[in-house]
């Protein structure tokens, strides 16, 4: 049965209301279940329902939904095959818009305000962590955010990647690197398997973002801003938006959790959302931090992995 013509079908008990969005492997729609009420369905798309790598991705997200649980991760309510042999996946409804679309029209945000949806956002990717779950494509537009009651809800565990799988366990391909280029933390690049800094670092951007309505760099192409996220340091948060200025303390903790070095940014995510916090709450006048250099020092011990990665493009 052909995507489009889900809207008024009933697949696995779920009643197909409408389309709500759509990605590369799956569509997601609004749907009714006698016990589970309204949820959100994702459903594989048919011409990948033969493709292995694709289902056992699709199947692994809606585990890694039942082992992490947290008030601002929407759960995982059931998943399987239907009798029309289609993959699905039902997931809790989170109310409120995409937070991508909120800053487009309230951006950029108070500091208090988004250190309220750091605290949660972190909260959420800790809880995976704990686990062994690395999100691997943290971005604005996987939270949806409720205005009203500040409150998030973390979406798309698509591809993340359990920190203890064996390497002929992975689906990620070796040299091949997942995520969102303007999200994405420059160890991703390579290809490898990345740990828990690289999410605190997808957060640290996102903290940029909602602070300034910018990104830490401002590549106009993916092969600029590639090369950027492995030569040079990202632009300091003061001087992201001409006419912004933030406390010392607030640009200091997002230039540290942007380093490049993993090893140089917060222990955990945890530890980041408490010094964010923490930050926000400063009276400090607007200045030059010393996370500029720090990152440029960063950028320096990372030399080897530009000329690793350079050859991508081509000569």
């Amino acid at each position: 049965m052909a995507i489009e013509t889900l809207v008024g079908t009933t697949l696995a008990e779920y009643t197909v209301r409408g389309k709500v969005g759509e990605g590369g492997t799956a569509t997601v729609f609004r749907a009714d279940h006698p016990a589970h009420g309204t949820v959100a369905l994702k459903v594989l798309r048919e011409k990948l329902q033969h493709d292995k790598t694709a289902v056992a991705r699709f199947l692994r997200e809606a585990q890694f939904g039942t082992r992490v649980e947290h008030p601002n991760i929407v759960r995982t309510l059931d998943y399987g095959q239907s009798d029309t042999d289609r993959y699905y996946l039902a997931i809790e409804w989170a109310g409120g818009e995409i937070l991508d679309k909120y800053v487009e029209k309230s951006g950029p945000l108070p500091c208090k305000e988004v250190a309220a949806i750091m605290s949660q956002i972190c909260g959420a990717v800790q809880a995976a962590h704990d686990v062994g779950i690395v999100h691997r494509d943290l971005k604005p537009e996987n939270i949806m955010y409720d205005p009203a009651t500040r409150h998030i809800k973390l979406l798309d565990f698509g591809i993340a990647a359990d920190t203890e799988a064996t390497p002929d366990q992975r689906l990620t391909r070796a040299g091949f690197f997942v995520g969102t280029l303007m999200y994405v933390a420059p160890e991703a690049l390579s290809g490898e398997l990345v740990g828990p800094a690289a999410d605190q670092y997808s957060l640290a951007t996102i903290a940029y973002f909602l602070l300034s309505g910018c990104l830490p760099y401002t590549g106009k192409s993916p092969r600029e801003l590639f090369s950027q996220l492995l030569t040079q340091p990202p632009v300091a948060l003061n001087k992201a938006k001409t006419g912004l200025a933030f406390p010392a303390p607030v640009e200091t903790v997002v230039m540290k959790a942007l380093s490049k070095a993993p090893a140089e940014r917060y222990p955990s995510v945890q530890v980041f959302a408490e010094a964010f916090e923490m930050a926000s709450t400063s009276t400090a006048t607007p200045g030059s931090t010393p996370s500029a250099s720090s990152a440029l020092d960063a950028e320096r011990k990372e030399g080897g992995l530009f000329g690793k990665m350079k050859g991508l493009f081509g000569r």
